[in-house]
């Protein structure tokens, strides 16, 4: 699953219209439609502000709105851009401000897949892979030691604890559980305490 790493906005000029696509990463339907509502109000002024959003854990639901341009113009070919870079629970909104030279219908789709494509490069990407925080507990004697085969390993605890034992969260992917818990439990001689979390996500950076 992808989404955009952050919100953001990019604006372009085509044959003196302005496009000023902005995003935003958005947990579901709701909040994609509150926040193209809270931008329509926010740029009334503008000629046009088209719409498309990808939401959902497979992106199953999508929405557009070509708001006044020619049909298929602007929505649509917003939204197939969503769809062609893999996102879900991203929201785009392009405002339009029409600089009197007609674009065509053409030149329409091309303009309006080109702000969202852009703007996608500009805020970046990320891939979100499920993970189970696994709770790591060693005694005092291992955990210094324990720590240092954990960085070695390639595995950043999240937070680290020293209470009467000393406890650290590592996030691990869902696909690597067993092999990490087999591995903690060789690298204390089976004396850590190993606890399941429940499921999430880490987002990696797509290049």
């Amino acid at each position: 699953m992808r989404m955009i790493r952050q919100g953001g906005s990019h604006e372009l000029e085509i044959r003196r219209s302005r496009f000023v696509c902005t995003l935003a990463r958005t947990a579901g339907e709701a909040e994609a439609t509150a926040f193209i509502a809270a931008h329509r109000r926010a740029h009334r002024d503008a000629t046009h502000n088209c719409t498309a959003y990808v939401v959902g854990e497979r992106g199953e639901i999508t929405k557009s709105s070509d708001d006044g341009e020619p049909a298929g113009t602007a929505g649509i070919p917003m939204l197939e851009v969503l769809v062609r870079r893999g996102l879900t629970g991203t929201a785009a909104v392009v405002t339009r401000h029409f600089g009197g030279v007609k674009l065509g219908a053409g030149g329409l789709v091309r303009a309006y897949s080109q702000a969202v494509a852009e703007t996608i490069d500009a805020v970046g990407v990320v891939e979100l892979r499920p993970v189970v925080t696994v709770t790591v507990g060693v005694d005092y004697a291992l955990a210094g030691r324990f720590l240092g085969d954990l960085h070695a390993a390639g595995h950043q605890p999240g937070d680290v604890r020293y209470a009467a034992a000393v406890e650290a969260d590592v996030a691990v992917p869902a696909s690597e559980l067993a092999a990490f818990e087999a591995w903690a439990a060789e690298v204390t001689a089976g004396r850590a305490a190993l606890r399941r979390g429940a499921p999430g996500h880490i987002e990696v950076p797509v290049p």
